[in-house]
């Protein structure tokens, strides 16, 4: 349960219709069997107890008593496991039956949560047996002790205040306002939902996006277990269609029609931190609300659930091509608005023939299209210098060519030679001052062919290198709209090769895919001995897919440094050792605090992720702050 990962479950047992003592072995089955996953938070499906299904039997005090019987034994069997259930059993209660959600843990019932609505409509008609939760609170003796009985009971651990616990049962989801809302207000983190929800043809999509959407509305865990095998099917069939999503996410599901524990680990800690974020989500408890503790024992939970090592790039190739030509639409869409307001007649864009610039470019040819104007209006400026290889220009010049714009070529050399001679500066020495000097050179001709031409120059700076302040101060930091600045650079390799592999030209395909092979480097210092690039940027700052991973999880997710480093070590596997990571952690927060100044002002530039850096939007944040805190123990 360290770092607020909670290992939580969705279980159905295989129960028949009205044999009390056979279903309540079955739930005790799937409680050890959760137990010895170390599950902490168990939920079972609606009226588990009995069976859904009972219909008028539910009006017999046979059955009645014996799912007494039957609750009493799987509560003190809850002894016997660290674990919180939610288990289903019908209760009567001031002479009126309703249809429960019964909380054990430690051998006791710490509540009982009734069903608020009840469906009376197609084939359902729980009105005939049971009543509405009522809305006041009391207490009912179970076994000897007064337990609350109402809708408004909010299970809190003492050892994790994060982990509060709150339960609804199947129709309440469907309800216009469910339960659950109220619950997530007063500050459960985890719904759990009981339901004998039947299967028809596509209820089960339905029922994913009610589930999903209901827990990225309440930035909450929703834990929805449904009946399945053992249930009647006189004249309906159900599924066991298990569910657990976070944050709108779903994270684990079982296969319909095979009686499953689902688990997985769900994220307090993430979840308490969105709500921290989001102002409109108002945490404030219900008056009504009763706060029930319970203790549990923390320890290492171990993970299972996916772990995504490329956070901004989608799986499958499908949705991959999907995400990038939606960030391609929204990037020119937003360039075209820029140059439809500053009635500039040239856009102007430094090309070096590496990802950053190609995409840059791109972004402009797609801009100029929905303008109706002509490619020509784009005005590419290649300026090769000291670290420029033959490979670079060519792909420079060649994508120029290929998309029509109007191409110079502007070596730059002989102006940084008089720049340095100008202040005084060896170039035999390879500093900053001779990389910057470069960099600031290019900024200037562009700036300036903006100026004579009527322009305006497109940055090509993308997310990754903002967070890292990989970039030169009035260099290439400057533009006059970045369209890449929320782009992170794993996923900028994407775009291109989607573009490659998408677009009918054969020859600009094949200069697309050598972009996209060739090494990140700003090109500053002079090429080795056979003409290749010198300067690779990852060796330099490291790899760009653990930057970006901890960008997403340490700045989008809030994550303390621990946490991204644990999380690193599962989602990477063998690809990097647990120095490797270690030493690239710290680069990224000692650079990401150190650089703010940079991102401090940034030129205007399009949000197309939930990532920002944009000093007017997502992320503000004093420049000379310390990040000693972040740089503490991550060993």
């Amino acid at each position: 349960m360290f770092d607020g990962f909670v290992k939580t479950a969705a279980g159905t047992p295989k129960i028949r219709i009205a044999d009390c003592e056979y279903n309540k072995n079955a739930i005790i089955g799937v409680m050890k069997q959760a137990a010895s996953r170390g599950v902490k938070i168990l939920v079972l499906p609606e009226l588990c107890v009995t069976g859904y299904g009972c219909q008028d039997l539910f009006f017999q005090k046979t059955l009645l008593d014996a799912a007494m019987n039957a609750l009493k034994d799987i509560a003190e069997f809850s002894a016997e496991v660290d674990m919180l259930t939610a288990v289903g059993c019908p209760r009567t209660v001031r002479g009126k039956l309703y249809n429960c959600a019964v909380i054990l843990k430690g051998g006791r019932v710490l509540g009982v949560v009734p069903k608020k609505f009840l469906p009376n409509y197609n084939e359902f008609y729980e009105m005939r047996h049971f009543s509405h939760a009522p809305d006041t609170q009391c207490e009912v003796e179970l076994f000897g002790e007064k337990v609350p009985f109402g809708l408004d009971l909010l299970f809190e651990c003492r050892q994790l205040p994060k982990l509060v616990f709150g339960a609804e049962i199947c129709e309440d989801l469907w309800a216009a306002n469910p339960p659950s809302t109220a619950l997530a207000l007063g500050g459960a983190t985890v719904i759990g939902n009981l339901s004998a929800s039947n299967e028809t043809i596509g209820k089960d999509s339905y029922r994913r996006a009610l589930v999903s959407g209901q827990s990225a509305r309440l930035l909450c865990a929703y834990v929805y277990a449904s009946a399945g095998d053992g249930e009647s099917t006189q004249d309906l069939v159900f599924g066991g269609h298990n569910i657990i999503a976070e944050n709108g996410v779903v994270i684990a599901e079982s296969r319909l029609f095979k009686n499953e524990l689902t688990v997985t680990e769900i994220d307090v800690q993430l979840l308490a931190f969105e709500r921290r974020k989001n102002t409109s989500f108002n945490d404030e408890s219900p008056e009504r609300a009763v706060r029930i503790p319970f203790d549990t024992e923390l320890a290492e939970t171990a993970l299972t659930r996916f772990v995504d090592p490329a956070p901004f790039v989608p799986s499958g190739d499908a949705e991959k091509h999907k995400r990038c030509h939606r960030i391609l639409s929204m990037q020119a869409h937003g360039l075209a608005k820029r140059v439809e307001h500053t009635n500039c007649k040239t856009l102007v864009v430094g090309i070096s023939g590496g990802l950053d610039s190609t995409l840059a470019l791109l972004v402009c040819v797609e801009t100029m299209k929905l303008l109706n104007r002509p490619m020509s209006d784009i005005v590419t400026v290649t300026m090769p210098c000291f670290g420029t290889t033959q490979r670079t220009r060519s792909n420079a010049e060649r994508l120029c060519e290929l998309l029509g714009t109007t191409l110079r070529v502007i070596d730059i050399s002989d102006s940084v030679r008089q720049h340095f001679k100008d202040i005084g500066h060896d170039e035999s020495v390879h500093d900053v001052v001779y990389e910057n000097g470069q960099a600031r050179e290019r900024t200037k001709v562009l700036m300036d062919i903006a100026n004579a031409e009527g322009g305006l120059v497109v940055g090509t700076g993308d997310l990754s290198e903002l967070a890292l302040g990989w970039a030169t101060y009035n260099g290439d930091h400057m533009s006059m709209y970045g369209v890449n600045a929320s782009v992170p650079k794993t996923l900028v390799r994407h775009i291109v090769y989607y573009y490659a592999v998408t677009c009918e030209d054969r020859a600009l395909r094949d200069v697309l895919i050598s972009v996209f092979n060739t090494p990140v480097s700003p090109e500053l210092l002079p090429a080795d001995e056979n003409g290749e690039i010198a300067q690779i940027t990852e060796d330099l700052v490291g790899p760009y897919e653990l930057h970006d991973f901890f960008l997403y999880n340490g700045i989008r997710r809030g994550f303390p440094p621990k946490k991204v480093l644990r999380l690193a070590e599962y989602a990477f596997g063998e690809s990097y050792g647990r120095e490797v990571i270690v030493k690239w952690l710290r680069t990224f927060y000692r650079r990401f605090f150190s650089q703010q100044f940079k991102r401090s002002c940034l030129p205007d530039g399009v949000k197309v992720g939930t990532v920002a850096l944009s000093p007017r939007g997502d992320w503000r944040m004093p420049s000379d702050a310390a990040a000693v805190e972040w740089l503490k123990d991550q060993n």
